[in-house]
């Protein structure tokens, strides 16, 4: 198996996101878990996905460090040719790895405009310009979240992105939901998302819900794909 078979049998094809990246599409994604549930998997997942597309993926770790999130790249690719036992499997990393740059922020020094600030700096350079973005660890209950969101898809829309990803916390214990049945504390911003999937434990089984899908999407709401609860990887179907 090589490169272009990862894509055609990668299972996120099952959710119909590549649809999300037509030529004048602009979409705003969430994944949502309790804590330690696999969120960052899911997001390197879709970001892996892009990046075999050839786009060109910055990745902002929000409270984390470059190491740790680059060995959830590693650790998963090396997952995925365990499961494909992938043609030329360091060439295809090699291939795939230059389409991303990792980017880190402490918690409490993440805005909008100081990452459009980097990024920038990075374009001008002509070190790396991002064709999609994701940010994992982005606070939602912090009292500026509304406005902030505003400004990414602002920054979205002035840099030609295609797409943003964002990771987030839902607890067990707050019921509050959105008309889409999106958890709290992401509920009061429905509105700003295209996609919306959720890493549900059921029984014996871990499930990745959508709960809402833009109409870019090629699959409906209710759309649900198993994960393997040791890797966090997607199961094919």
């Amino acid at each position: 198996m090589g490169k272009e078979d990862l894509v055609s049998n990668n299972p996120l094809r099952a959710l119909g996101l590549e649809k999300d990246e037509a030529a004048d599409a602009r979409r705003v994604g969430l994944v949502m878990a309790r804590a330690g549930l696999g969120k960052t998997a899911i997001l390197v997942q879709i970001a892996l996905d892009s990046m075999l597309r050839d786009n060109k993926v910055l990745h902002v770790a929000i409270g984390e460090g470059v190491g740790k999130t680059r060995t959830w790249y590693d650790d998963i690719l090396t997952l995925i040719n365990d499961e494909n036992e992938v043609e030329n499997f360091q060439q295809v990393v090699d291939c795939i790895v230059k389409n991303r740059m990792i980017m880190t922020f402490k918690e409490n020094s993440f805005s909008p405009a100081t990452l459009e600030e980097r990024m920038e700096d990075l374009s001008s350079q002509e070190i790396f310009k991002a064709d999609c973005l994701v940010v994992d660890g982005f606070d939602f209950n912090d009292a500026e979240s509304a406005s902030s969101l505003n400004e990414l898809k602002g920054f979205m829309d002035r840099n030609g992105l295609k797409m943003i990803w964002f990771s987030a916390v839902s607890h067990r214990d707050d019921e509050r939901v959105s008309a889409n049945g999106i958890p709290a504390p992401c509920h009061e911003f429905d509105e700003n998302f295209d996609t919306v999937l959720l890493i549900s434990p059921e029984d014996n089984d871990i499930r990745l819900k959508t709960l809402k899908c833009s109409e870019a999407c090629s699959v409906d709401a209710g759309k649900s794909l198993s994960l393997d609860p040791a890797t966090m990887l997607i199961k094919k179907e």
